[in-house]
C-alpha cells in the first residue's frame, strides 16, 4: 500500500493500473477512520480491482462556529488500520493541492434543491463544500467507482445528482450505514460525546425505528409522526435541528401515497451533532 500526497505521485500509479486494466474505486473520507469507513473500503473492492483512500479535512464544508480545528486528525493511526485491509492506496493531499488558486478564489459547485433543507438549512455553505471537493477529487482520481455512506444520506444524494448532471462518468454506490451494538450509527464525532451523552444517544436510531413500524402498518399523518419525535428527543436532553420524513429519491415532503420515504434526523447532544436516517419502503 502506498501514501502518497501529491498529484503527480498519485497519476503516476493510477497510469499504472490503467494500463493493467484496472478500474479504480475512490473511497473520500476525511480520516479518523473507523467501523463504518472500513465497510465502505470494503465495498469499493468488490466493485473495482483498486482501491483509493483519499484523507483530507475539508475546510470549506464547516461553518464559522463549527469544528475545523478541533476535527480529530489520525492520519498515523489510519494508516495502520489501512494497511491491514485492502486498501491500495491512501491519498493525502494539502489544501493547496486540492484548492490551487486558495480558498477565497475556490471554484464553488452547487446542487439546488436537493441542498436547501435539512443539514442545508441549519448548516449553510456545508454541502457547497462537500459537492466542490468531491468534484475535485473526481477530476484528480477521475476514478470508475466511488463510495460513500447512507449515514449521510443528503450528502449522498447531492452527490449522486452532481455526477448525473454533470455527465460524470463514475458509478455511485452507497454503502449501509454501520451501527454499534446499541444502534447508534458509528460517527467520527461519537466521540465528543461524555459517559451519559454516549447511553442516551441509541434513542436517535430507536426514534427512526419506531415512526419507521408506523409508517409500514399504515401511518400517514406525516407532520404528527415529525412532531411527536422531535419532542420525544427534546424531552431526553437533545437540541433538535429536524427530525423529517421526505421522499427518498429527492428529500421533497412526501404526499400519502408515496411508496418510498427516508426517515431522517439531526440533533445536538452535547458538543456532537448526530445524524442519523433510515430508508422505509411501503
Amino acid at each position: 500500500m502506498k501514501v502518497v500526497n501529491t498529484k503527480e505521485e498519485l497519476n503516476e500509479q493510477l497510469t499504472e493500473w490503467r494500463h493493467e486494466g484496472d478500474h479504480i474505486a475512490l473511497v473520500p473520507t476525511m480520516g479518523n477512520l473507523h467501523a463504518g469507513h472500513i465497510s465502505l473500503i470494503e465495498l469499493a473492492r468488490e466493485n473495482a480491482e483498486r482501491v483509493v483512500v483519499s484523507i483530507f479535512v475539508n475546510p470549506t464544508q464547516f461553518g464559522e462556529d463549527e469544528d475545523f480545528e478541533q476535527y480529530p486528525r489520525t492520519l498515523e493511526k489510519d494508516t495502520r488500520r489501512l494497511k491491514t485491509i485492502s486498501a491500495d492506496l491512501i491519498f493525502v493531499p494539502s489544501i493547496e493541492t486540492i484548492y490551487p488558486f486558495g480558498l477565497e478564489y475556490a471554484t464553488t459547485v452547487s446542487v439546488p434543491r436537493i441542498t436547501e433543507n435539512l443539514c442545508g438549512k441549519s448548516r449553510p455553505g456545508h454541502f457547497d463544500g462537500v459537492t466542490s471537493v468531491v468534484a475535485r477529487l473526481f477530476g484528480i482520481v477521475r476514478p470508475d467507482v466511488a463510495v460513500f455512506g447512507q449515514k449521510d444520506y443528503q450528502q449522498q444524494l447531492a452527490i449522486r445528482h452532481m455526477a448525473l448532471d454533470l455527465n460524470l462518468p463514475i458509478k455511485i454506490i452507497s454503502g449501509e450505514t454501520v451501527r454499534d451494538d446499541d444502534g447508534l450509527a458509528l460517527s467520527s464525532r461519537n466521540q465528543y460525546l461524555d459517559d451519559d451523552e454516549r447511553a442516551k444517544a441509541p434513542l436517535l436510531y430507536e426514534t427512526l425505528s419506531e415512526v419507521g413500524d408506523g409508517l409500514q402498518s399504515g401511518a400517514r399523518n406525516f407532520a404528527e409522526l415529525e412532531t411527536e419525535s422531535a419532542d420525544k428527543l427534546a424531552a431526553a436532553g437533545f437540541a433538535v435541528d429536524y427530525f423529517a420524513i421526505r421522499r427518498a429519491q429527492n428529500l421533497e415532503i412526501p404526499n400519502r401515497d408515496c411508496d418510498e420515504l427516508v426517515i431522517l434526523v439531526a440533533a445536538k447532544l452535547g458538543n456532537a451533532r448526530l445524524i442519523d436516517n433510515i430508508v422505509v419502503t411501503i
